[in-house]
């Protein structure tokens, strides 16, 4: 995935699922212009993961094998947690 195309990774952050989404979007609108070049990328990646992965990842339930991947599944749970709730 295009890391410049926002419109389209934006598009994949909406999973259907309300626990997803109130992690990853959240996380793309506040976040994400702030990535460097390899965060956005690892991001783009996560991405392209299957939701059940996800939620497992996502909340707490496991992590991924891939270290980059787990870095950035940590640094959406931290920024996130620093953020506070945000109204969807």
């Amino acid at each position: 995935m295009d890391i410049n195309n926002k419109s389209r990774i934006h598009w994949a952050c909406r999973r259907g699922m309300k626990e997803l989404d109130m992690a990853i979007l959240p996380f793309f609108e506040y976040e994400f212009d702030t990535l460097s070049v390899e965060d956005k990328q690892q991001f783009a990646r996560l991405l392209e993961c299957d939701d059940p992965d996800l939620f497992n990842w996502l909340m707490n339930y496991g992590e991924p094998d891939d270290l980059e991947l787990k870095r950035i599944v940590s640094l959406i749970q931290t920024r996130n947690k620093d953020r506070g709730p945000v109204a969807m």
